[in-house]
């Protein structure tokens, strides 16, 4: 399929998400789901910080140099982007980010394709990581549903298992 003139080159490059506390959320997208921290930027007079992980392939470096290294983010498809607001990781009043998952609702949640869902599954019950559906459960089996530290819900899948879905004209 043809892309309208003047997107052929358009990539969706980031999708970002607020965080309450950089070091748990962090650890969870790269110590459970194996992202890659690719910078950290400060912005000392606007009290934020921006987090950029992705996935890295085989063989795959993040550049030393500063340009190159914005254009290695910038240009890749997917990035995750983690804005942390200063001190709501101790602000005991915080009383957190809206997932997008209760009411009204709005986003809803990330995905994430992985080779087999019940053995990502149970990497993630050994590592203590919340879910809000199991594989098993719901309408739907052969997905999940974990949640991060800030409670954004992020869609575990196959691409085989997907297949027989959207195959059958599924949602």
């Amino acid at each position: 399929m043809n892309r309208p003139v003047g997107t052929e080159e358009f990539v969706l490059n980031q999708t970002m998400l607020r965080i309450r506390d950089p070091e748990a959320s962090i650890a969870f997208y790269r110590d459970v789901l194996g992202m890659t921290l690719l910078q950290r930027l400060d912005f000392e007079e606007m009290q934020f910080s921006l987090y950029f992980l992705a996935y890295l392939g085989d063989g795959e470096t993040v550049p030393e140099a500063p340009a190159e290294r914005a254009r290695f983010i910038f240009s890749r498809a997917t990035t995750l982007e983690l804005t942390h607001n200063w001190g709501t990781e101790t602000d005991a009043d915080f009383a957190g980010y809206h997932n997008g998952n209760a009411e009204p609702r709005g986003f809803g949640h990330l995905g994430i394709s992985v080779p087999d869902v019940n053995a990502a599954c149970e990497r993630f019950e050994e590592l203590n990581v919340p879910f809000i559906k199991r594989p098993n459960e719901g309408r739907m089996s052969g997905i999940a549903f974990i949640a991060d530290p800030d409670g954004y819900w992020i869609e575990i899948l196959s691409p085989a298992g997907m297949a027989p879905v959207i195959g059958a004209g599924g949602a």
